[in-house]
This record gives C-alpha cells, structure tokens and sequence, in this order.
C-alpha cells in the first residue's frame, strides 16, 4: 500500500482522537483523525472540480499550518505532484521555481502571499486561497487515492548554495521506504512509552526533513502541534512539553546562550553550581578530571540541570533531533550535561531527506549516526559521500544533464565529504565544492575551522573563509566584535592549525548575512558564491593590504 494510503487509514483508526493541532500566543487548537480526513476531502473535491490530471503540477504557497497539511495530502492523494514553497523567499526566487516547474494551479494560505507572485509574475497560473478550497464542492465524492509507489508525488527545489534551484523529484516509493525508516527509529527512543508521541513542529513544511518528519508523525499517529509563531517558540516548547522535536542547530545554539545569560543575570548558588559543572563536564569531555568535579556535577544534577531541562523545554523531553546543517560538538555535548539527548541526523532532499540518523542507545558527539538499514554509504574520491537505496531521487526536474552528473554508476554523489569510523558512525566534514585550494595546491574545507573561530568569538554571528587561488586563507567575520577580539579568536584556532590552514587577514562586517539580503538560503546556509561576489572589493582590499605590508616590511629591512 502506498503511503499516502497507510497515513489516511491510521487517521480512520484514530477518529476521535486529536492528532494535529496548532499554537497560537499560548492557545491550542486541533483537528482528530476524522476531522484532519474531511479538511483533506473538501480540498480534494475542490481540486477535482478543476478538472486536473494525473502527474500536473501544483503549487503549495503557505505558511506551516493544519490546512497546509490537509491540502498536501490532498493533492498526493489526487495524484497531483505538490510543489512545495517557502512563504518567506523572496516572490522572484519563487516564480523562477514556479516557471521551472509549469504548476497547473497554485494554492495560497493568505492575499498577501497571492499578490507577492502576481506582482512578479503577470503570466502565472490560477491561484486560490485556501478559503475557497476548504469550502468544498458539493456532489463530488473522491475516489481512494490515485497514487502508485512508482508516481512522482512531490517536487522539492533544493537551497541553491551556488546557483539556481534545482527541483527533486521523490516518488511514492521513495517516501514510503523512508517513514518506515524513521518510525522504526522513533520506536527505538520511545521504547516502554504507551499513548500517543507529543510533538512540537515549528521548521518550515516545504523542507523536505520537516515533511518526512510530520509524515512519519501522522503514520505513529502522534499528536503533532504546529508552532505558529516563531517568537512564542520558546513558550510554546514549555506549553507543549514534547517528547521529542526536530531542530536545526541554530535554535540549539540559542538555547544555550540564553541558559548561561539568564544563569549570570540570577546569580546566587545555582550560577555558582552551574558555573563550575561546565568546567567539570568540560574537563571530563577532555580527559582531564579534577578532584572536586564529581561533587560539582552532582549537585548540578541534583538542585540545577532538572530546573533548566523543566523551564527550558518541560518535563516529559526524550531528546532534541538535530539535521540540516552541521551541529557544534559543544552543544552537543552541553545538552547530554543538561540530561538531554541530541540525536543528529543527515541527509538531502535528493535522499528524500535522511541517509544517517543516530541510535538513540549509542551517540557520538560530533558525529550523524550509522547509515539506516536499506541504504549503502561508501566514500569516492576526495573522500566524497556516494548513497544508493530506495531513498535516491527519481532525478532533478527537466535538467537530464544535471541529474546523470550526480547519478552515477548506480550511486548518488552527494558532494558531501565525510568519514565512519570503526563503530559505523558517520561524520559529515563539509561540502566539496566549498573546499578552498590555495595558490600552494592546499586542499581546506571551511567549516570545521570556521566552527573553532565561532566557538572562539562570542558576538560573531559568521565566519566565513576565503583564499581561492591566494597565498594564504582569510576571514570575513559578521556580528558584534571589536578587531582586538577577532585578532584573538584568531591567533588561538590558528595555534592548532598547521600554516597552510591558518588565518592571515580578516575583514569585519557588522551586518549578519541572512535570507532577507540574499546570503543565505531559505534553510539558512552560506551563499559563499553570492558572499564573494558582493564583497570582491573587500576581499581583493584585504589581500592588497597584506601585500603592501610585506612590501613595506621589506623595504625597510633593506634599508
């Protein structure tokens, strides 16, 4: 049975009982598997008035809510391919996606958002809100759903780091074959637990973890409840107390600072405690333990941790899950001194999403967890990730060339670097076409180095570096701090670097970069093609002065 089938007969088995439901400034409101079954009737004998075929395409343009996820099912269920869009992209970058992909129709969760693309684009197709479609249309009775495991259901457009977006294509099959994967993991975390999972979901549906994610949720028949503003987040983790949550590094790194500042504001004992188990966890993790850290830790988990872990996210937390991007072992290893798990996961929209997730019973730090049964992980050249199993892509959409460049000898190139080690354990070490070859031949990878200048450089929002073809790396930083610092920061990661990796120069840029001024993608990574082209001038600037230096330098031994 295809999956959309399965989902659909687990809300008939779950009728009366609440399975989604949405926050809002502390109010929650739900639909039951019947309820969540006749929003998901009405859209499609909306849709079918409209007269589309099997295997069109249809746009979904909305913010993440309970009618998002009726619609989508809906249209799977029709046999339509969604398209999933990020509400809020930039109106240009979407129409590009939209023109690519020719949807028959599109559906918006709000004016607003309609009249973004008709203002960028006078040519686009019909477009609908969801009050019209939810209203139904009499005398139509859908049938059961027309979907095979072999149809296309979805088109992904991938973050587009270093150019256009490129649509993925994932089947039914390729996404039945993953919630099987990820529901026998949640199994796993939730061993001995009766009743349903409680979930908190506040990561944009149109990314395709976040999708696999709430899939899997409604097959568990999981009480799944939609964060429906940002700024209540860390409000609505307290009301909702989940059991577990998907997360992007970023939240957890926020997380963080706010327990110490709000620890250093309060004051007293408990800072004290807390203050000196992180240096006793600290020196544990690093194998060089003290007399006293035993007594320090345990009061903290006796009189402080159960607090933070309680204000912080409530009480009832089997762990943080963690994908998207790479996550800082520290924060890692900050929450496992808290008492909370943080299982990594990893994968592409072109591994429908996951390829490794942790096993709850055995986490590494640093690392993403052993490769998921049915899937084979090898490593190609340069030390490339290669993936095949029933999770790869059918390929991109209308770009042949583009797929076979990355489906090859039957093994998908991720574009990943990466290592296992003896326990079968994973570490993602960065992406190869952001690897910076020096005029020396030097092969670096970034982020692990602008990690350390991070972790390094409290206030720095970025760290991003550059040297393509020059003599030595430097390092465009973002946020609040001073050059003294940086100068800092520098000199202690550049200690445990050998001189090819080391940081020369540096510019420093108050402004952050982000999704609104074009640097970042709409799942929040580096734009470094777009980052060196706009700052060319700094960059060249940051190289010319260092030779003047040297020239200077020069002339005056000389003399």
């Amino acid at each position: 049975m295809p999956f959309i089938g399965e989902i659909f007969w687990q809300l008939e088995a779950a009728a009366d009982t609440r399975v989604l439901a949405e926050i809002c400034d502390g109010k929650v409101t739900g639909v039951t598997g019947t309820e969540l079954l006749d929003l998901i009737r009405r859209a499609r004998t909306f849709l079918t008035s409209k007269g589309l075929k099997n295997g069109d395409r249809c746009g979904l343009l909305a913010h993440n809510s309970i009618r998002w996820v009726a619609l989508d099912l809906a249209m799977m269920a029709e046999g339509l391919i969604v398209v999933p869009l990020y509400a809020r992209q930039a109106p240009s970058e979407l129409v590009a996606m939209m023109k690519d992909s020719t949807p028959a129709l599109l559906c918006c969760g709000d004016a607003g958002l309609r009249e973004g693309i008709a203002e960028n684009w006078p040519g686009a197709p019909p477009q609908v809100l969801f009050e019209e479609i939810f209203a139904g249309v009499e005398g139509i009775s859908p049938d059961s759903p027309q979907v095979t495991d072999s149809d296309p259901v979805t088109i992904i457009y991938t973050s587009g780091t270093s150019g256009e977006a490129k649509g993925v294509v994932l089947t039914a099959a390729n996404v039945g074959f993953m919630l099987g994967c990820t529901s026998a993991r949640l199994d796993q975390l939730m061993e001995g637990k009766s009743g349903q999972d409680r979930i908190l979901h506040y990561l944009p549906l149109s990314f395709a973890a976040s999708w696999i994610a709430l899939l899997t949720f409604l097959k568990r028949r999981s009480l799944v409840t939609l964060n429906m503003d940002l700024t209540k987040l860390a409000s609505d983790m307290r009301a909702v107390a989940p059991d577990y949550f998907l997360n992007v590094p970023q939240l957890l790194e926020r997380m963080r600072r706010a327990v110490d500042e709000q620890l250093w504001q309060t004051g007293g004992i408990a800072q004290a405690i807390y203050s000196r188990a992180k240096g006793a966890w600290a020196r544990q993790a690093e194998k060089q333990p003290e007399a006293a850290d035993g007594i320090w830790l345990w009061l903290a988990n006796a009189l402080v941790f159960p607090s933070i872990r309680k204000r912080m996210i409530g009480s009832n937390l089997k762990a943080l899950i963690c994908g998207s991007a790479p996550l800082n072992p520290e924060t890692q290893l900050y929450f496992m001194m808290l008492g909370i798990r943080v299982l990594q996961v990893y994968g592409l929209t072109e591994t429908t999403a996951i390829c490794t997730m942790d096993d709850p019973h055995h986490v590494e730090p640093g690392r993403v967890g052993p490769v998921i049964p049915g899937i084979e992980m090898k490593l190609g050249e340069n030390d490339e990730i290669l993936v095949r199993g029933s999770n790869i892509f059918r390929g991109y959409w209308n770009r042949p060339e583009e797929t076979a460049n990355v489906l090859r000898d039957g093994w998908f190139h991720s574009g990943d670097q990466g290592e296992m080690n003896n326990t079968g354990n994973w570490r993602i070490a960065g992406r190869l076409k952001n690897l910076i070859i020096l005029g020396s031949g030097h092969k670096i990878s970034p982020e692990s180095i602008e990690e350390e200048i991070l972790k390094n450089l409290p206030g720095a929002q970025q760290a991003v570096l550059v040297g393509n073809g020059r003599g030595y790396l430097s390092a465009i930083v973002t946020g609040s701090v001073t050059r003294e610092q940086t100068q800092a920061a520098l000199d202690t990661v550049n200690f445990a670097l050998p001189h090819y990796k080391q940081i020369r120069a540096f510019y420093l840029r108050p402004e952050a970069f982000s999704i609104e001024n074009g640097c970042l993608t709409a799942n929040g990574k580096l734009k470094r093609d777009v980052i060196a082209t706009r700052m060319s001038s700094e960059i060249e600037e940051l190289y010319q002065t260092a030779k003047d230096q040297t020239a200077n330098d020069q002339t005056a031994k000389t003399a």
